[in-house]
C-alpha cells in the first residue's frame, strides 16, 4: 500500500509568482449587481480582486507544502492599491513567506501591471484542518440558526422565516 508523499517543509523565502489577464468581471462596476454605488464606477481592476488575486496566489504558492488535510485560510490583508489598472493589462502577483509563526504564515506581497507598481503590502494565513475546520464552521451555522441574534432574526422575520426565541 503506497502511504502519501510527505509535503517539503515550508520555510521562510518561499517565493510564488502569478500572472492576471485583467477582464471586464475583474472591475469595478462588474464586481456584484447588488451594489448600486459601483455601477458608475471606472472600469479598472477592483481592489477587492487585486486582495482575491493575491491570495490565491499565496494558496497556489503554499499548495505543495501542504498535506491532504490542510488548507489556508487568510486571517489579515495589509495591502495599498496605488495605481488602475485596465482591462487588458496583465497583473503580476509575487509573493514572499517572511515569517511562520506556529500555524501563522506572514507574506511580503507586491502586484505589478505592464506599467508598473499596482499594490504592496502584507498578508497573513492560517494553516488549518479542513475537516476540523469546517466542523467548527457548521456548528457556528447551527448556533446562530437555532439562536440568531437581533440582526439574523431581523433577516429571518424579513424573509418570512421562523425565528427562534432565544432561551
Amino acid at each position: 500500500m503506497n502511504q502519501p508523499a510527505t509535503p517539503p517543509p515550508l520555510a521562510v523565502g518561499l517565493r510564488h509568482v502569478e500572472r492576471l489577464l485583467v477582464a471586464p468581471l475583474h472591475t469595478v462596476p462588474e464586481i456584484d449587481d447588488s451594489w448600486p454605488g459601483f455601477r458608475d464606477m471606472p472600469p479598472v481592476l477592483a481592489t477587492a480582486i487585486m486582495i482575491a488575486f493575491i491570495e490565491e496566489t499565496c494558496v497556489r504558492g503554499l499548495r505543495p507544502f501542504l498535506d491532504a488535510r490542510q488548507r489556508t485560510v487568510g486571517t489579515h490583508v495589509d495591502v495599498s492599491h496605488v495605481a488602475a489598472t485596465a482591462v487588458g493589462m496583465t497583473v503580476t502577483a509575487e509573493i514572499e513567506l517572511t515569517e511562520i509563526e506556529g500555524k501563522s504564515l506572514l507574506f511580503r506581497v507586491t502586484c505589478r501591471d505592464e506599467a508598473g507598481l499596482i499594490g504592496e503590502g502584507t498578508h497573513r494565513r492560517a494553516i488549518v484542518d479542513i475537516d476540523r475546520f469546517m466542523k467548527k464552521l457548521g456548528e457556528k451555522s447551527a448556533a446562530m440558526t437555532a439562536s440568531p441574534g437581533p440582526a439574523a432574526a431581523v433577516v429571518l422575520a424579513t424573509l418570512g422565516l421562523p425565528v427562534p426565541q432565544r432561551g
